[in-house]
């Protein structure tokens, strides 16, 4: 028979032996982490979610003093507190939101949109047009909505600028004047150029440009813009310019007298006149703040260079990405593509060649 106690030494042996050999083991990959790291020169070590994970597991199964000991990546704290934030997320249930929340949402969305798109709506007009919708809500329901996001009751209720615009689509101007520094012998000059953007359009008219808007400038350009035998004159019944002291009473007036009513926009309220804005910043980024001009005559070539390109080659997104001008001869996709430059390439136009 085996004698117990030769086995006792022997199974002690071996647990001494594998003992020591998982101890060089830990200290060989504690030496090899330490090579690692000193590679990284002192730079983070990025860690994902998944070695998170498993890093917290085995960790929390040495316990801190024994981390202590091997854990070089990271501190013995930041392991257990992944584990904690592991243990957290698993008994964390993400609760089922009712979706009366969100109706009541779409519900107050549609309230404030319906009396901001139409200012003569009040609560009655405004439930039965929610109910054509399927939502059935009462009068005190909607007074107390408007009133949480500021808005009046229907006789206090005042008429958008975007609705007022709507309104006279097609018969309504925008003007403004620019600025541009030019080089003249006299020194750097501010040139002021005032143009007339139609909104349905985008159609821009260039009316003229002078180093002194003064108010007789402003009439002769009324003038010029007003005249019954001109190509270029002023066709719409309303043009909306700002407060500037160019547009003076007399000028007003003047556009009054030829059946032209101006709506001078509220002050520092530029939106109000939001296309001619825009404008302003097309041509200044893509064009005369890109060149040092030389001269009136410089600069009279180079807005008429850019209104060429703006009519005719440039995509507007206020006409679903269309030119303003288009062309009518048809261009088959087997022609070649062809480049069209302006101001020595600054302005660029893509076709195919006949």
């Amino acid at each position: 028979m085996i004698d117990l106690a030769l086995v006792r030494v022997f199974l002690a042996a071996l647990s001494g032996w594998l003992d020591h050999q998982q101890q060089d083991v830990i200290a060989y990959l504690i030496e090899e982490n330490r090579t690692l790291r000193a590679q990284l020169g002192g730079r983070r070590l990025r860690v994902t979610d998944e070695q998170r994970r498993r890093l917290a597991r085995r960790g929390k199964r040495l316990g801190r003093r024994v981390l202590s000991q091997v854990a070089t990546i990271v501190s013995p704290d930041t392991i257990l507190r992944w584990h904690r934030q592991l243990i957290a997320r698993k008994w964390t249930y993400a609760t089922r939101r009712s979706g009366r929340a969100s109706i009541l949402v779409e519900i107050r969305r549609l309230i404030v949109r319906m009396a901001e798109e139409n200012p003569t709506w009040g609560y009655t007009r405004i439930r039965g047009a929610l109910k054509n919708l399927g939502h059935h809500v009462g009068r005190s329901t909607i007074a107390r909505t408007l009133k949480t996001h500021g808005i009046p009751p229907v006789p206090e209720r005042p008429t958008s600028w975007r609705t007022f615009l709507r309104a006279h689509w097609g018969a309504i101007s925008g003007a403004d004047f620019f600025t541009t520094e030019v080089w003249t012998w006299r020194g750097l000059v501010t040139y002021y150029t005032l143009f007339v953007i139609d909104l349905a359009s985008r159609r821009v008219q260039i009316v003229g440009s002078t180093p002194h808007p003064d108010e007789m400038f402003t009439r002769k350009v009324a003038r010029s813009l007003t005249a019954a035998d001109d190509e270029e004159s002023l066709r719409h019944r309303v043009l909306i310019c700002d407060r500037d002291r160019k547009w003076s009473a007399p000028v007003r007036q003047f556009l009054a007298d030829a059946d032209v009513r101006v709506v001078q926009t509220p002050f520092q309220a530029p939106n109000a006149n939001a296309h001619a804005e825009r404008f302003v910043r097309s041509i200044k980024s893509e064009c005369l703040d890109r060149v040092i001009l030389l001269g009136e005559r410089h600069l009279r070539q180079t807005i008429r260079e850019f209104m060429e390109h703006y009519h005719r080659e440039r995509n507007h997104q206020g006409l679903r990405n269309e030119l303003i001008e288009t062309s009518s001869r048809v261009e088959t996709s087997n022609c070649p593509i062809r480049r069209r430059p302006r101001l020595g390439g600054l302005l660029n136009y893509y076709a195919r060649a006949a």
